[in-house]
């Protein structure tokens, strides 16, 4: 039987931005002749997977696992800091592959749980996203997959109802779910942050596969079994038609279509374009179906396949069309700048005065009408962080701007951020005049650089201009104060751009001409260390660099500087010179009481006889240490009581020995030992004993000759008489 069939295939069907990034990421790397493993599959499909061990990728689960001179991939899930760690430990090449908006929610969770928040996350429990996202927090944390689930983790009381708390989405997890969830955390936890983690990419997925699966008889996806976002999309639509997952063309059958007039095609975000044209393909050879229609759905998985939808998060006005679709981590400089500041106008401004302050709210008794005001804290303030009670008080009278007006319900949604907007628009042109320099708080790190609120206005800064040296990671500006110039604006289109570096560097400039106005050498200074080289450290002085040379870091022999001090440790200096026209500064570090040849001045006086540690060897004697910094030589003449061919015949590296002091150049600072005079000392107190002795064997030889009548002795007493008779 021939059947007459429409197809409806869906515009977002295909790769993701995360999944195409970790592929290509593969693909670039076989190009360019390296051997690649990736941490798990790369992606959940096992024929893009296949394809890969095709062409000589391996699978590892662990990254001890990693052989020789490959390149470890992490894919588009993310792992823990734990791994990272154990990667960086091991010193394998690692290529992160990892999705932005994944690594977004990394960074959510460890800042939040380091400043004691206990994390929740929606999620499949064991997806390998949610394992690394758990693996970011540093405090307690804890995956529902179901309303059902943050129900009864209240119920266990497993969480303080009054603790902070944020809660997150792995980002492929179900958008209905997720807002049911949301609904009920609200209730359940007095002290909550949600961040709308879901990637809008999957968010659009799910909402265009449920709307082409109420116009289909039967909906077809495609993807991975184990695919996450590729179950949800065949939950969501089950609901309303019969549905299929399958993974390949081979899997169509022609009883599927049976009764069926129209079919809704989609498929996961780990699903390539080859394999869905091969779909298509397949049922146009199964089903007779219009050829136009077919090329006209193939032809769009391929004019699609390099559109990436990303999650928008940009704070714009209710009334501006066609908003952005991006975060402001995927925007290009000129689209975050056109975000940061949309048009502010409005139909119309009032007066209110504060009469309520709640977390989410400020409630606002507007002049002159009767509708009940208020301020959603997003629009209390550029800063998403805000506290209401640190911006408004109660009684105290706003400048606001009308949203929205609900007649039905009375009510009036109102703006002060806008306004204040408004107002600081004006002192960000001055300031760009001027010159003059601004406070702000950094908002956002964006891509290509960072947002900074001041007076109401987000000012783009970038990453060039963000801190006073090029910084690779933005992230630590998070949240802090920050003094900056105007360096550019866009007055019709309200754009503004800053620099920190300009006033980092003038202020530097300011220090350094107050520091060489009053420096002497020996003045002592509390400094940081900057940085490290081979040859010595860098010392910030506040305003100005010093550096403390290898050898002036201690007084015994190093390697390198880092056996001695650390990138930000807080050490003690004093200038050994100056050279102020190069504007060179050498540091002194090592103090003087610490100078071992001030301590073996001390204790070892010449003739001492002392216990080393050979050290070295050469042709003419050894080289031992009698305290650490302080070598001595023995020469080879010295080192036995006879002659020798070399110092190998009877000393050894590492070995102790015992050594007399028997001179000591400290001009020249040269020690020279002598093991030979210790032995000639032994050998002489052993002749003088034997003198002393010399007499014994004399006395046993007379002996022998006339041996002694013991019964006589003991009879009869020798007498003086007697003596004189026996000789």
């Amino acid at each position: 039987m021939i059947f007459k069939l429409n197809i409806l295939l869906a515009k977002s069907a295909g790769f993701c931005f995360g999944v195409s990034k970790a592929v290509d990421t593969v693909n670039q790397l076989l190009d360019s002749g390296e051997r690649v493993s990736t941490l798990g599959p790369i992606i959940h499909n096992p024929q893009v997977v296949a394809g890969f061990e095709e062409r000589g990728v391996g699978i590892v689960s662990s990254s001890k696992d990693t052989p020789e001179d490959t390149v470890l991939v992490i894919r588009s899930h993310g792992v823990s800091r734990e791994v990272y760690e154990e990667i960086q430990k091991s010193g394998i090449r690692v290529c992160d592959a990892t999705c932005p908006f994944v690594s977004k929610i990394h960074r959510i969770v460890a800042r939040e749980s380091l400043n004691g928040a206990t994390v929740i996350i929606a999620g499949n429990p064991g997806h390998p996203e949610v394992t690394g996202i758990c693996g970011h927090c540093s405090g307690a944390s804890f995956v529902v997959s179901t309303p059902e689930d943050l129900v009864e983790l209240a119920q266990k009381k497993l969480v303080n109802p009054s603790d902070k708390i944020i809660m997150v989405a792995q980002t492929t997890f179900n958008a209905s779910i997720w807002e049911k969830c949301a609904k009920i955390a609200k209730k359940l936890y007095t002290n909550l942050m949600i961040f709308d983690t879901i990637c809008n990419a999957t968010a659009e997925r799910q909402n265009e596969a449920t709307e082409l699966a109420k116009k289909s008889d039967l909906m077809v996806i495609v993807g991975g079994r184990e695919s996450s976002n590729t179950a949800k999309l065949r939950d969501v639509c089950s609901d309303y038609c019969p549905t299929f997952l399958i993974e390949t063309a081979d899997e169509l059958n022609p009883s599927m279509f049976q009764g069926v007039q129209t079919v809704g095609i989609t498929a996961g975000a780990s699903t390539p374009a080859d394999i869905i044209k091969e779909v298509l393909s397949t049922m146009s050879e199964i089903i007779s179906t219009n050829e136009n229609e077919i090329k006209e759905a193939q032809s769009s998985v391929e004019t699609t396949q390099d559109v990436v939808t990303t999650p928008y998060e940009v704070d714009v006005d209710s009334n501006v069309a066609d908003a952005p679709e991006k975060s402001f981590e995927e925007m290009s400089f000129e689209e975050a700048l056109e975000a940061s500041l949309q048009s502010l106008s409005t139909d119309e401004r009032v007066r209110g005065v504060v009469v309520g302050i709640a977390p989410n709210e400020v409630q606002v008794e507007v002049v002159g009408r009767k509708q009940t005001g208020y301020i959603p804290v997003n629009e209390l303030s550029a800063d998403p962080n805000v506290n209401p009670e640190e911006v408004v008080t109660i009684g105290e009278e706003l400048d606001l701007l009308i949203m929205r007006t609900n007649d039905q319900e009375g009510t009036i949604m109102l703006s002060k951020k806008r306004i204040d907007a408004l107002k600081g628009w004006d002192k960000v042109v001055k300031a760009e005049e001027s010159g003059e320099i601004l406070d702000g708080v950094i908002t956002d790190v964006i891509k290509g650089g960072v947002l900074a609120v001041t007076n109401g206005v987000r000012v783009f800064i970038p990453a060039s201009h963000a801190s006073a040296s090029r910084m690779e990671d933005l992230t630590p500006l998070l949240k802090q104060q920050v003094r900056f110039k105007i360096i550019e604006t866009n007055k019709n289109r309200r754009r503004a751009v800053g620099s920190i570096r300009l006033v980092a560097r003038e202020e530097r400039k300011k220090k350094e001409d107050a520091f060489w106005a009053t420096v002497e050498v020996g003045q002592r200074f509390t400094g940081v260390v900057k940085s490290l080289t081979s040859y010595g450290a860098f010392v910030d002085l506040g305003g100005v660099d010093g550096m403390i040379h290898i050898s002036e870091l201690s007084w015994k022999r190093i390697k390198h500087p880092s056996e001695i001090v650390n990138v930000g440790d807080t050490v003690d200096v004093y200038i050994r010179d100056l050279n102020a026209e190069k504007k060179k500064i050498s540091l002194g570090y090592r103090k003087s009481e610490d100078n071992p040849w001030e301590i073996f001045k001390t204790n070892y006086p010449v003739s001492s006889i002392v216990n080393a540690k050979i050290v070295g060897m050469t042709t003419f004697g050894a080289f031992a240490q009698i305290i650490p910094g302080i070598d001595g030589l023995i020469h080879i003449s010295q080192i036995a009581d006879r002659r020798i061919d070399k110092p190998q015949d009877e000393l050894e590296i590492g070995q102790e020995v015992s050594v007399k002091i028997i001179k000591v150049d400290y001009e020249n600072k040269r020690i020279s030992l002598s093991i030979r005079a210790l032995l000639e000392k032994a050998d002489e107190e052993e002749q003088a004993e034997k003198e002393e002795t010399k007499e014994e064997p004399v006395i046993e030889e007379v002996a022998k000759e006339e041996p002694v009548n013991e019964e006589t002795i003991a009879e009869e007493p020798v007498t003086e008489d007697s003596a004189s008779a026996q000789e």
